[in-house]
C-alpha cells in the first residue's frame, strides 16, 4: 500500500533497492448487488478525495451507435456521494423511456417549465426529456447559488447554451452523456423521435460563437500540470467541432470505421487481417512504408521496367518509410477514402466540455460521475418512496471563490500526476520518484500557507464540526494526500530524518485525513525505533549508541501512547500499536507493574471448524456418467482442477441425502450444519450489522450538519463515506456508544424500528427483510461492550469496512451469544479485509470461526 508501507528493520535488508514485488491481482466482492471494497489499498480506505477525471458510460441507445462500441466500455467502479446518498432506483434508459411515455402530458400541458415538468412528473417527447431537464437542473441550481465561481466569458457561454433551441441541447447531452473524447458519425446519430431535423441540431452546436475579453489572470497553483491543450476558452468558442476541420490524421480517422467498410479499403489497399485491429494496423503501416508511384498520380504498366521498380519498392519496406511527401500524399488518400465512408462527424468541443464539467463538480461536489449521475436524482425524486425526514441545506461556500475552485482542479490535476507515476504504472523506478519528490517540494511551501488559513478558519469561522466536510474541497485535502505521499517517496530514498519532520508536522493537524492519522502514528513509531538513532542526537546530549537507542525508543513509545489515546486514531491501529508498545517495554525492561495490559483486547486465532458435505461438479460434456460419485481418490484432482473457478455448488445436508438432494451454495450448507447444532442464522456478509447500525444510529444520521443533506431524496448523510462522518458527530456518536455499551441496544433499536417500521424508510443498509423479533433477539446476546466496538468502527469507516464481515451471522438466545463464521471452500483464502474484520470482532470479545468446507465426495452432474 503506497505511502502506507511500514519498513521492516535494518536486519530484514528490507529497503537496500528499489525493487518492489509485482502488484497482486485485486478482487471485488459483492455483496447484496452493491460493490463492496476490495482489499483496500491505501487511497481506497483512507482518501475521501474526488478523482482526478470523469468517467463514463455510455448510454445504451438502440437507435446510436456502436455495438463494437458497447462492448469496449469499462464497468462503473465507483458513485459520487450524491449517488451513493440516494436509493437504489432503475436507471436504465428502458425504465426511464417507459416513464416518460406514461407521463407524457396532452398538448395544452406542454407549455410546463423546469421545475413544472420535475414537479408535476411530465415529460412530452420531442419537446422535453429527462436529460436535459436534469442537465439544466445542475446548471441552473449552480448559477442561483454558486455563479461567482465563473467569468464573464463562461457566463456568456451559459447565456448561449439558454438560447439554444430544445433539439440542440439533447443533442449535446446525448453526446455528453457518450464518449466524450470520441468522434460521432452524423449520419448514425439516430434520435429520431426527438429530433426532428438532426442537420439543424447538428450546425447550431458547430456554429461560431464570440465571447468577451478577459480582464484576470489566473495564478498558477504549485506542482501545477497544465490543462489539456483546447480546454481553455478564447476569443470565441463552438459547442462541437467538426470532423471536416478537425480530423487531419488518419489514425484519427481509421478509429471510425465499421469492420467491413475497413474490409472493404483493406481490398484496395491489399491489406489482410483477422479482426478489426489487425486492419488497422495494417493500414497504418501501408501508408507509413509504401510509397508507390501509383499514389503520385502515375499509372504502372506491366513492363520489364515496372517489374523491377514494384521489387525495389518491396525491398525497401524495412527502412523508415517512404519521403513525407509520399506519405502524406498517400495518408491524404486514405483519409480521404475514409471520411468518404463516414461521412461528416461531431465531436464537443474540449473548452466547452471542460466548463460543463467543472459545474458538474461543483454541482455534485465530485470529480467522479456518470450518465446516472444526471438522472438519479430525478428518479429518486419521482420513485415514490419514503424518505427520513431532515433538514435539507446546500451551502454556497463550498469554493468561497473562483480561484479556490481553480487551484482545486490544478491540484487535482497534480494529483494524477502522482499516482499515475506511483499506483498506475507498476513498479516504480527512480526516475519517477525523483518526478514525485519535486512535485511534493513545490506543494509543500503551499500547503503550510492553506493549512494555517483552514485552521483559522476552523477556529473562527466554523461552528463545531461544520467545516469537516467542506474541507474535503480544499486544495489542502489535496495537498496534504501529496504530501502524505511525499512522505513514502523520502523513506525510498533514506532520507529518514525528513520524513519524520513530515511526520510530525502531518499529526500536528487535525484538519485533513483524519482516517490516516493510525497510519502516521505507526510509521513515526518504526522511524524512532529503528533510525532515529542515528540521525538525530538525543536531547540530552548523550552520543554513546545504545543511549541514543535507548532514548529514541522512549520517544516511540510515548509516539504510541498517544497514538491510542488519539480519538481520530481509528480502532483498526490499536493492534499494531499495542505489540508494538508491549516489544519496546520488553526492550527498555520497564517494570512489569509499570507495563501496558492489553490482556483483555488480545486478539484470538478464529476457531476452526471442518464440515463435511457432498460438492456437485457440472460435467462440460454429456456422458453416461451423468449423476456418479467419486470417491475420495479423486478430490485432490479434482480440487486442483478448479482452482480459480468460480463459487462452488453443494448438496444441502437438511435434505434428502442423496444425489438428488437440493443444491445450494457453501454458506448455505455450512448454515444448515451450524442450525443443527443449536444455532439461528443468516448468511448476510455484513446485512446484519448494516441494519443494526441504521437503527440504533437511525437519529445520529440524520441529525443537521450542513452541506450534508443537499435533496430531500437521501438515504444517508454525504458524508457518511467520508471519514468526516465520525468528526462531524462525534459527541453524537460517543453519547450513542456508551448508551449502547450500558445496555440499552435493545430497546434503542425497538424505538427505532416502531418509529419507521410504517413507511419502512429508505436508509442506507437497513433491510426490512429481518424480523424485529430477530433483531432484538441479537442485540440482547451481543455483549454491549463488544456491539459498541463494532458500531465504532463503522461509524468511522462505513464505506471501507463495507467488506470482509464474515459470511454466516449466528446467534443462541439460550446461551446469550453471538458469532460469526467466515466460510472457505478448497483453495481459498482469507483476504487483508476479511483478516481485519476478524482482529475487530476478535479484540472485541466475540467468537468468530472459520468453517472450512471440505468435501468428503464429489456428485458430478449436466
Amino acid at each position: 500500500m503506497l505511502g502506507q508501507r511500514i519498513a521492516h528493520p535494518p536486519s530484514t535488508k528490507f529497503d537496500e533497492d528499489f525493487e518492489l514485488p509485482a502488484a497482486k491481482r485485486v478482487k471485488r466482492l459483492v455483496d447484496n448487488g452493491e460493490s463492496q471494497s476490495r482489499p483496500p489499498s491505501d487511497d481506497e480506505v483512507f482518501d475521501g478525495s474526488p478523482r482526478p477525471t470523469p468517467r463514463r458510460k455510455e448510454i445504451l441507445d438502440s437507435e446510436a451507435d456502436s455495438e463494437e462500441e458497447d462492448e469496449q466500455q469499462i464497468p462503473r467502479a465507483s458513485q459520487t456521494e450524491l449517488e451513493s446518498a440516494l436509493p437504489a432506483v432503475k436507471t436504465d434508459k428502458e425504465a426511464i423511456a417507459e416513464y416518460e411515455a406514461t407521463r407524457a402530458a396532452e398538448a395544452a400541458e406542454a407549455g410546463l417549465n423546469l421545475q413544472g415538468r420535475l414537479g408535476q412528473r411530465k415529460w412530452v417527447q420531442g419537446k422535453s426529456s429527462i436529460y436535459v431537464d436534469a442537465f439544466n437542473l445542475a446548471l441552473e441550481t449552480v448559477l442561483d447559488e454558486e455563479s461567482h465561481l465563473f467569468d464573464e466569458a463562461e457566463m456568456a457561454v451559459f447565456q448561449r447554451w439558454r438560447s439554444m433551441s430544445y433539439e440542440g441541447q439533447y443533442l449535446y447531452v446525448r453526446l455528453f452523456l457518450r464518449k466524450t473524447a470520441a468522434w460521432h458519425r452524423i449520419n448514425r446519430l439516430k434520435y429520431y423521435g426527438d429530433i426532428a431535423d438532426l442537420n439543424a441540431a447538428v450546425d447550431e452546436l458547430l456554429r461560431l460563437h464570440e465571447l468577451p475579453a478577459r480582464t484576470a489572470t489566473e495564478r498558477i497553483a504549485p506542482g501545477e500540470v497544465e490543462p489539456p491543450k483546447d480546454t481553455v476558452l478564447a476569443d470565441s468558442f463552438t459547442f462541437a467541432d467538426c470532423s471536416v476541420d478537425h480530423i487531419d490524421s488518419l489514425d484519427e480517422a481509421s478509429s471510425l470505421l465499421m469492420l467491413d467498410e475497413l474490409k472493404t479499403i483493406g481490398k484496395e489497399a491489399k491489406i489482410q487481417g483477422k479482426n478489426k485491429g489487425e486492419l488497422l494496423k495494417a493500414l497504418r503501416r501501408t501508408s507509413q512504408k509504401q510509397g508507390g508511384l501509383g499514389w503520385c498520380g502515375l499509372k504502372r504498366s506491366d513492363t520489364e521496367e515496372s517489374i523491377k521498380s514494384e521489387q525495389t519498392v518491396h525491398h525497401d519496406e524495412d527502412d523508415d518509410g517512404p519521403p513525407n511527401g509520399i506519405r502524406t500524399s498517400r495518408d491524404s488518400h486514405f483519409l480521404g477514402k475514409i471520411l468518404s465512408v463516414t461521412g461528416p462527424c461531431i465531436r464537443l468541443s474540449s473548452a466547452a466540455l471542460k466548463l460543463f464539467e467543472r459545474v458538474h463538480l461543483v454541482f455534485y461536489r465530485s470529480t467522479e460521475w456518470t450518465e446516472k449521475s444526471l438522472t438519479t436524482i430525478i428518479l429518486a425524486r419521482i420513485s415514490r418512496r419514503n424518505f427520513p425526514q431532515y433538514i435539507v441545506s446546500r451551502s454556497a461556500n463550498i469554493f468561497p471563490s473562483r480561484s479556490t475552485l481553480l487551484e482545486f482542479e490544478a491540484s487535482i490535476r497534480t494529483q494524477f500526476a502522482v499516482d499515475s507515476v506511483l499506483e498506475f504504472n507498476g513498479t516504480v523506478n527512480r526516475d519517477g520518484l525523483h518526478k514525485i519528490k519535486a512535485i511534493f517540494e513545490e506543494v509543500y511551501p503551499r500547503w503550510l500557507t492553506i493549512l494555517a488559513e483552514e485552521q483559522r478558519k476552523e477556529d473562527r469561522i466554523y461552528e463545531s464540526g461544520e467545516g469537516a466536510y467542506l474541507r474535503r474541497f480544499s486544495p489542502a485535502w489535496v495537498y496534504t494526500r501529496i504530501v502524505h505521499k511525499g512522505t513514502y517517496v523520502l523513506g525510498r530514498f533514506k532520507d529518514h530524518k525528513r520524513e519524520h519532520q513530515l511526520l510530525t508536522e502531518l499529526l500536528a493537524q487535525r484538519l485533513f485525513h483524519a482516517a490516516r492519522r493510525g497510519a502516521w502514528y505507526q510509521r513515526k513509531a518504526l522511524l524512532e525505533e529503528h533510525y532515529m538513532w542515528a540521525l538525530s542526537p538525543s536531547e540530552d546530549g548523550t552520543s554513546e549508541p545504545q543511549q541514543q537507542q535507548k532514548h529514541w525508543k522512549r520517544v516511540a513509545l510515548r509516539t504510541c501512547e498517544d497514538g491510542l489515546q488519539d480519538h481520530d486514531c481509528h480502532l483498526i491501529y490499536h493492534h499494531d500499536l499495542q505489540k508494538r508498545i508491549a516489544k519496546l517495554e520488553r526492550q527498555l525492561k520497564v517494570a512489569r507493574r509499570q507495563q501496558h495490559d492489553f490482556g483483555h483486547v488480545r486478539l484470538a486465532k478464529p476457531h476452526e471448524r471442518f464440515v463435511h458435505g457432498t460438492r456437485v461438479e457440472r460435467e462440460r460434456t454429456p456422458s453416461r456418467s451423468s449423476g456418479r460419485r467419486r470417491s475420495s481418490t479423486d478430490l485432490a484432482a479434482a480440487s486442483t482442477n478448479r482452482r480459480g473457478g468460480g463459487k462452488t455448488i453443494w448438496l444441502d445436508p437438511a435434505a434428502d441425502d442423496d444425489s438428488n438432494g437440493d443444491e445450494c451454495s457453501v454458506e448455505a450448507m455450512c448454515l444448515s450444519h451450524y442450525r443443527s447444532l443449536g444455532w439461528k442464522g443468516y448468511h448476510s456478509e455484513g446485512g446484519i450489522l448494516r441494519t443494526l447500525f441504521a437503527h440504533l444510529f437511525h437519529d445520529v444520521l440524520f441529525t443537521y450538519v450542513p452541506n450534508v443533506f443537499q435533496t430531500a431524496f437521501q438515504t444517508c448523510p454525504l458524508d457518511l463515506h467520508t471519514d468526516a462522518f465520525y468528526a462531524a458527530r462525534s459527541s453524537e456518536v460517543n453519547a450513542r456508544l456508551n448508551a449502547i455499551s450500558n445496555g440499552a441496544a435493545a430497546s434503542i433499536l425497538g424505538d427505532a424500528y416502531a418509529a419507521q417500521a410504517g413507511r419502512q424508510t429508505c436508509v442506507v443498509g437497513l433491510d426490512w427483510g429481518f424480523e424485529l423479533a430477530d433483531l432484538v433477539e441479537i442485540a440482547q446476546c451481543f455483549r454491549p461492550e463488544a456491539l459498541s466496538t463494532v458500531c465504532k468502527v463503522m461509524a468511522q469507516e462505513y464505506q471501507q469496512r463495507g467488506g470482509g464481515i464474515p459470511d454466516l451471522f449466528l446467534w443462541d438466545a439460550d446461551k446469550g451469544e453471538v458469532m460469526f463464521a467466515e466460510v472457505k471452500s478448497e483453495n481459498d483464502r482469507l483476504s487483508d479485509t476479511q483478516r481485519l474484520w476478524i482482529d475487530v470482532l476478535s479484540g472485541a470479545g466475540v467468537r468468530v470461526e472459520l468453517c472450512n468446507a471440505v468435501a468428503k465426495e464429489v456428485v458430478v452432474r449436466r
